[in-house]
């Protein structure tokens, strides 16, 4: 039976950073509760913790639970999964943050398997502290790939004002360039494409792609990937009935507004595309995890170490990576509706191809 409402999975990230703090400012709004139902993995105590240092927020109609079955609508649901021994240092990576930060995904990416919630949010997360405690994948995004075990996904930033994508993500810059392959754009332009459509609702997307070099190249004077490789990519997509344009010089293509022109951007690598992201959309930035099988959004800011504790840090982009998540399952729902009514149109003109007499031949 489909639910009314959607279930939002929440993990808290890091426990000691601004996680639980953003999560209880974003979804403090009892009128909130009548989009979706929350459920907030991690500890009851570490959110009544960090309550405390929210004067604003007096009382939340909380509910505490072992399971996501038992979450309850109109109710901040806090799944308890985290050793009742566990408590806060704000602003410190520890090794017991970032093993809480593990445990919550773990146990949240094994709830959305089995359908117990509709839509993965992801806290902010130390990479470096997780990676000493044996998480060994670069992010969330590389983890969850291994967990759905899809060939291929992309960081989807969006907001109100661009969507953009990467070709290469957490990798060192030196490494950037022996890593752009025309195999590696054409993938990330088909799942744009898939993702556009499927879960942003784009008809027929527009997708700029950016140089490698300065300038494009200069025409091989300052690099030869845009002739080698970007440009036959882009070619090759076009040939598959993809509407990608460029490359593009990526100064003159956020200094002069063009990608205001465009459904959505792919930059070569992280900071290329984040830098102008975070510069234009940080307060309601989203991160999308386009590929999956399920939804997963997060914001787009990190652990925030130095805020953590304070009651200074702005909850829009957690807010705004929920609303995301929401929208994009019930976009995808709507997509596979569409297709299922199209089925027997799509019968119908297979079955009038088959019953066609064939073309006469001549002697």
């Amino acid at each position: 039976m489909q639910r009314t409402k959607p279930i939002v999975g929440i993990t808290q990230g890091d426990s000691n950073g601004i996680g639980y703090e953003v999560i209880i400012k974003a979804i403090s709004d009892p009128r909130i509760l009548d989009f979706f139902t929350p459920v907030v993995y991690g500890s009851s105590k570490l959110f009544g913790f960090y309550r405390k240092t929210i004067p604003e927020i007096e009382q939340l109609d909380t509910n505490v639970i072992t399971s996501a079955s038992d979450a309850k609508p109109k109710r901040i649901n806090i799944l308890n999964c985290l050793p009742d021994n566990v408590f806060a240092e704000p602003g410190q990576a520890t090794p017991d943050s970032a093993k809480a930060a593990i445990t919550a995904l773990s146990k949240a990416v094994g709830d959305i398997k089995a359908g117990l919630i509709d839509v993965l949010v992801t806290g902010p997360i130390n990479k470096k502290a997780m990676s000493g405690e044996g998480f060994g994948f670069p992010g969330h995004t590389e983890y969850l790939q291994q967990q759905f075990g899809v060939s291929d996904v992309t960081m989807l930033m969006t907001s109100h004002r661009l969507r953009l994508g990467v070709v290469t993500g957490h990798i060192p810059l030196k490494d950037v360039a022996g890593s752009i392959t025309k195999d590696k754009i054409l993938s990330k332009l088909r799942l744009m494409d898939k993702s556009l459509r499927e879960d942003f609702g784009i008809d027929q997307p527009r997708i700029a792609v950016l140089s490698l070099n300065p300038h494009s190249g200069d025409g091989g004077l300052l690099g030869t990937e845009e002739q080698d490789i970007i440009i036959p990519a882009v070619a090759q997509a076009t040939g598959e009935g993809l509407l990608a344009f460029g490359p593009y010089s990526p100064d003159g293509y956020f200094g002069l507004g063009h990608y205001e022109r465009f459904d959505a951007t792919l930059a070569m690598y992280h900071d290329q595309g984040l830098a102008p992201f975070k510069a234009l959309s940080f307060e309601d930035g989203v991160n999308y995890t386009a590929g999956l099988p399920i939804v997963r959004t997060s914001p787009d800011h990190g652990t925030a170490y130095e805020l953590a504790g304070r009651d200074v840090a702005d909850p829009q982009s957690m807010r705004s990576a929920i609303f995301t998540a929401i929208d994009i399952f019930a976009k995808r729902r709507d997509y596979a509706q569409l297709q299922e009514d199209k089925m027997p149109e799509r019968r119908l003109e297979s079955s009038e191809r088959r019953e066609r007499p064939g073309r006469p031949q001549i002697a």
